[in-house]
């Protein structure tokens, strides 16, 4: 499987295959998108703001169980923009 266009090996049950094939290619798509974007630079740096951005989709889709999905997405924001703050001053350096 390749994401951003690096290989990686994955252990799975066969039955599972399917399932980890349309996760590998959704979050390679939100790493393109944001990739594409040209804010962030960085594999890693890329990789955290996917991993944010469907973490956020995630609990935007959990309703009830005691869970404060707008508390969450207030985090979710907040931790955005202390890594904007972080990536932009970085940045500079270079």
């Amino acid at each position: 499987m390749s994401i951003l266009g690096r290989s990686y090996k994955v252990a799975c049950a066969a039955g599972e295959r399917e399932a980890l094939l349309q996760s590998v290619a959704y979050l390679d798509g939100k790493m393109r998108e944001i990739k594409e974007s040209g804010k962030i630079a960085g594999t890693e740096r890329i990789a955290v703001m996917a991993a944010l951005n469907i973490a956020h989709e995630l609990l935007g889709t959990k309703l009830g169980n005691g869970f404060d999905i707008g508390q969450a997405k207030r985090r979710i924001s907040a931790i955005e923009a202390q890594l904007d703050e972080a990536i932009a001053k970085q940045e500079k350096l270079f």
